[in-house]
């Protein structure tokens, strides 16, 4: 099967293998494994931060930001199609006990002026904004340009307010933009980014900030149940995934335009090869707001050998990765010919 639903679900490259099963491990809840250290101390150097800490995924990373940044009952600024809101379980209100205010966004790319308005002081009836909360490249598969960032930035500061960044595919928007993940993570307090989204990780990711809201982090990971002993087993992909496979992005990066450039010439799809930053190639098919319609299409590109993930009102994507490779863009591609329509 060509597998496009995801860049998680790419398998670990017979070098972290490798790597994996020759790691040197200690108990990493004492701070002793040492090839957890060197992770986290890669981390935070590649993403210009004090301190990093390894955390199992990028939803649980997220949540430690708010759980460490934010007093309960306060609230956080965000985007209403970030992953925070859309696929992280209600996980703000459950672990950090905040109040989420959202802002709808094209692409969920949000301004200094579109947050602003938003932003609240403690009184009476209202909870003060504690966090805004940023992600780039976004769900949506956007990268923001640095000056937008600038000026969430520059708003954040005259309020006092940090910023956390959901960086899952934060190399990705670096290799968009043509800059380092580091001049990306600078622009915010925190940053979560993800291994095991398009660097084929099995496991895990990571939060950096500065050093003593890391220190805070790790005690609430503690809390949240994410002391992994000898987890540097896993740091061992984790490693590679940073050393190795962020060079490899670029490829995922051509292959997606390419792909969008082919679903443009099929005239049954609404697509705009321009809105392809990175890896993700996002396309509707009107007629599939069906919801019966859009099961048999997914049904049709599996009897293809091709899994597809569908979303909302006949939306769909492709998401390009280690695993996919020219040949399985051009079959995919006949596969979308012959099904749309």
């Amino acid at each position: 099967m060509i597998d496009t639903r995801s860049d998680t679900v790419t398998q670990p490259t017979q070098a972290m293998r490798n790597a994996m099963a020759q790691a040197v491990v200690g108990d990493d809840v004492y701070g002793e494994d040492p090839t957890v250290n060197e992770l986290e101390r890669l981390g935070a150097e590649m993403l210009g931060k004090e301190a990093a800490l390894f955390v199992p995924s990028g939803t649980f990373g997220n949540q430690l930001a708010l759980f460490t940044w934010c007093p309960r009952g306060t609230e956080v600024v965000l985007g209403e199609s970030s992953h925070v809101i859309g696929h992280e379980a209600g996980g703000a209100a459950m672990i950090a006990g905040v109040q989420t205010r959202t802002i709808e966004a094209p692409g969920n790319i949000l301004s200094a002026e579109m947050i602003r308005p938003r932003l609240r002081r403690a009184e009476l009836h209202e909870p003060a904004t504690s966090l805004i909360h940023l992600e780039n490249a976004t769900t949506a598969g956007r990268a923001v340009p640095l000056a937008v960032m600038d000026g969430v930035r520059a708003l954040a500061d005259e309020w006092h307010v940090p910023i956390h960044l959901d960086g899952a595919r934060i190399f990705n928007a670096a290799v968009a933009l043509g800059c380092q993940a580091s001049d990306i993570a600078r622009r915010a307090d925190s940053v979560m980014c993800c291994l095991s989204k398009g660097l084929c990780a099995p496991v895990g990711s990571l939060l950096a900030g500065p050093r003593d809201f890391i220190d805070r982090a790790r005690m609430k990971r503690k809390v949240m149940g994410g002391g992994m002993r000898q987890a540097g087993i896993l740091a061992a992909a984790g490693i590679i995934a940073l050393t190795e496979m962020t060079k490899l992005i670029p490829e995922d990066h051509r292959r997606a335009k390419n792909m969008a450039r082919g679903l443009a010439k099929i005239p049954a799809l609404v697509i705009n090869p321009g809105d392809v930053h990175i890896n993700m190639v996002m396309f509707t098919y009107p007629p599939a707001q069906d919801p019966v319609k859009a099961a048999s299409i997914k049904e049709q590109f599996a009897a293809a050998g091709i899994k597809i993930l569908n979303r909302k009102n006949g939306g769909f994507r492709f998401a390009l990765h280690h695993d996919i490779d020219d040949g399985a863009v051009e079959k995919v591609l006949a596969a979308s010919r012959a099904i749309f329509v």
